[in-house]
């Protein structure tokens, strides 16, 4: 176990690997010979490894302590180099989690050994033993394993341990004891799942390693390894119940906390979240590295810079993986990658390394991947070698019919996404949903589209192909993110359940007072047979069941909408028909000062309440675009000229003061009918920003920047969005430095000084505008 991971590269580590690993085991059940497993791997070690053990029914001088302390104590032992075994109760993945964010921290992998002895031979030990450490012994003793089996959750790759090994009687746990005892100081062992039961309970007993990596391997395994230094693919978020083998145990000191039973909503949010882990992962090969033969340090480069551009973008969205996937233990390119990844500290939790099949990831290596990426030939046709042929074979014609009916061709930097029949053995086997094909540059003299090692060209075009390869994933990942708002706004309203989150935002969204203000300075101006119409349009209908824009002009398009994923149908309230009378009657408001420009078009308009020191907005004057949803291809000369507008007089104000830099940007889910573009400085210095969802609607992926929302346009034909409003809800963190802050107040002082740059992907594509 070496400091550098536990890699499976047969390269040498670097010298500042040369310390020992550092381990972290897990107690999940008491009598299930945790603390006799973590005496025997310390005292056995004769391999020069230094291990520790760090126990919390001990660790206060003696007595029982805390998590905190046996946190500090793991992140010292750790830091001098050694290996160290956590002897705790930590039966449920929110209690393991804080140890592994501690491993991500310090850029070690993490290992777990799951004692899988029946319950009654745990039960029996804890009765009959004497002298234990924390006085849990005798009738008190089987009582407390008792209730903990009503908790206890199995491990998972997904919590991010790199390795799994189960112990299901006493002479497995002495092979686990003799393995571990064998590790030098620079040893490591593969990844994956080990001895897993395919069925049943694990019963007793997690020990949970965190040791440092390395790029070398002392263990051979049939079965994928996970070779980045840090495999937590979801330390942060538990994952949902129907992942557990079986509902977990509880520790002693957890027993008063946790015994009272999750409620309906809760569970419902936990199967959703499991829903979420699995269909924001992807799976992809390094692209044309092997038959194409591009240069594999360049390669590397490209695939960490565009990896880390693309999580920064979805910094929010936590559950977003990338899974970089190679069949060799030995392969150059994830050494490469894992290093690179590792100095530029990416999340590892979010961007890992994978040895294994990549289309027999969750059967072989228990990693569920929702969508895989196949690096493909132009003809978009199966044959040949390598990842193209093992992907077409694996999911039998249906996807080569469902790939014509996408696309016919690829070119060089592109990619195209192919929604996987579930009638495929790929989609029923492993559950991938989507195929990504991509295609990237060629530097194979034998194949098409040579480029004659020219690499300033040959980078330009991998870049693009990962972008594009990450942006189509992204467009997955919204359309789930809006289809699993659909379902779960139904089900709420069912049940009549409101969480506190709902009441907050509900709160925070209260339009009695900023936009009622702003519809009263801007006053629609309307027909009595508009008001009618109107009046009609909120009244249920009891003959037609489908009302239409000219019946209800407050009603957006329903068919479309749900054709867009981001909501079902959406009724405008009065308040949100400001904007959308302004556009359609600019001449009745001559006498404003806050109209800037007038054109057939659009209309750019101070924001009444901005955000920023300079906040206007460019407003659509088409009707029936009252939102991303309704943007289709023929619009995109419309949007081009809304952002074209943007720009002009953000430089405008960029001649007034040059300190100020400008994003433009749609919402996702706007409050105020009808499309329009925001052109906001990134000073958000203004006493209208008062609240989470005023800040989040700006700094989230809940704003879709101008350039990306026209580049998706033109490749897919329309725009998909993030519905999702709990984002909106999530904590206040600064827009540069992504550091969290308790209120607004204390956000604004903090970005008033703050002088870190933007992340790297707002400074790409001209996402921002400045002098």
């Amino acid at each position: 176990m070496n400091p550098d991971g536990g890699g499976s590269s047969s390269s040498p580590p670097p010298p500042s690997a040369s310390r020992g690993a550092g381990a972290e085991a897990k107690e999940e059940e008491r009598g299930g010979k945790q603390s006799t497993f973590a005496d025997a791997v310390v005292a056995g070690s004769n391999a020069g490894r230094r291990w520790v053990r760090i126990c919390q029914d001990t660790i206060g001088n003696g007595k029982a302590g805390t998590k905190i302390q046996c946190l500090k104590a793991t992140s010292d032992a750790l830091k001098e180099g050694k290996s160290v075994l956590i002897d705790r109760c930590n039966l449920e993945r929110e209690q393991r989690a804080d140890f592994v964010k501690l491993g991500s921290t310090l850029h070690v992998d993490v290992h777990a050994v799951a004692l899988d002895l029946p319950a009654k031979v745990c039960i029996s030990r804890a009765v009959s033993r004497k002298g234990h450490e924390g006085n849990l012994q005798g009738g008190k003793a089987a009582l407390v394993v008792n209730r903990m089996l009503q908790k206890k959750e199995t491990p998972l790759l997904t919590e991010g341990f790199s390795r799994i090994m189960s112990c299901n009687d006493d002479g497995d746990i002495k092979k686990a004891v003799d393995l571990y005892n064998a590790l030098g100081p620079s040893d490591s062992l593969p990844s994956g799942i080990f001895c897993q039961k395919s069925k049943g309970p694990v019963q007793v007993g997690i020990m949970k390693f965190l040791k440092k990596g390395d790029t070398s391997t002392v263990e051979k395994s049939s079965g994928p390894k996970i070779t980045l230094s840090e495999t937590k693919p979801e330390q942060q978020k538990p994952l949902p119940k129907h992942e557990k083998v079986e509902e977990g145990m509880s520790c002693p000191m957890e027993i008063e906390k946790g015994l009272n039973d999750k409620n309906e909503n809760e569970e419902h949010a936990k199967e959703c979240d499991s829903g979420d882990v699995d269909s924001c992962t992807l799976a992809f090969p390094s692209i044309s590295t092997a038959d194409f033969q591009f240069d594999l340090d360049r390669a590397s480069d490209i695939i960490v810079d565009t990896a880390a551009d693309f999580l920064q973008k979805f910094d929010n969205i936590t559950y977003i993986r990338l899974v970089l996937v190679d069949l060799s233990e030995k392969s150059r390119i994830l050494s490469l990658v894992k290093e690179k990844a590792s100095k530029k500290s990416i999340d590892c939790s979010r961007f890992f390394t994978f040895v294994g099949d990549i289309t027999q990831l969750h059967t072989k290596g228990g990693l569920r991947c929702s969508v895989i990426a196949n690096a493909a030939n132009w003809r978009l046709k199966p044959g040949g070698g390598g990842v193209n042929a093992a992907i077409f074979s694996a999911a039998g014609e249906s996807l080569h019919h469902a790939t014509k009916k996408c696309a016919d061709a690829l070119r060089p930097g592109t990619s195209v996404v192919v929604p996987l029949p579930s009638i495929s053995p790929l989609h029923q086997r492993e559950g991938v949903t989507h195929v990504i094909h991509v295609l990237g540059p060629n530097m194979n003299p034998m194949r098409p589209d040579y480029l004659k090692n020219d690499y300033i060209k040959g980078s330009k075009i991998l870049h693009e192909a990962y972008n594009s390869l990450f942006e189509n994933f992204a467009s997955i990942v919204r359309g789930h993110m809006g289809k699993q708002n659909e379902k779960l706004g139904p089900e709420m309203s069912a049940s009549g359940g409101t969480s506190p989150n709902d009441t907050k935002m509900k709160r925070e969204d209260s339009h009695g007072s900023e936009r009622m203000k702003k519809h009263k300075l801007l006053p629609p101006i309307m027909t009595v047979k508009q008001q009618h119409e109107c009046t009609k349009a909120n009244m249920p209908n009891y003959h037609d069941k489908s009302i239409t824009s000219s019946a209800a002009p407050n009603q957006a398009r329903e068919g479309d909408t749900k054709k867009s994923g981001v909501v079902a149908s959406k009724t405008w309230g009065s308040w949100a028909q400001a904007l959308y009378e302004l556009a359609m009657h600019p001449e009745k408001y001559k006498n404003t000062d806050s109209i800037m420009e007038t054109s057939d078009e659009f209309i750019v308009l101070k924001d009444l309440y901005p955000k920023a020191k300079r906040h206007v907005l460019v407003i659509s004057r088409t009707d029936g675009l009252d939102s991303l949803a309704d943007v289709k291809k023929e619009h995109l000369p419309l949007l081009r000229r809304m952002h074209s507008a943007g720009v002009k007089w953000a430089q405008k104000f960029l001649e007034e003061d040059a300190s100020l830099v400008f994003r433009l940007g749609y919402h996702s889910v706007p409050s105020m009918r009808q499309l329009h573009l925001h052109i906001i400085s990134q000073d958000f210095d203004s006493t209208s920003l008062k609240n989470k969802k005023h800040w989040n609607s700006f700094t989230t992926p809940f704003f879709r920047d101008s350039v990306d929302v026209i580049e998706e346009i033109e490749q897919h034909g329309s725009a998909t969005a993030s519905s999702d409003e709990k984002i909106l809800a999530m904590e206040l963190r600064c827009h540069r430095c992504r550091s969290a802050h308790p209120n607004i107040p204390k956000l604004k002082s903090h970005i008033a000084n703050c002088k870190s740059s933007f992340p790297s992907h707002l400074l790409q594509k001209n996402r921002l505008t400045s002098s």
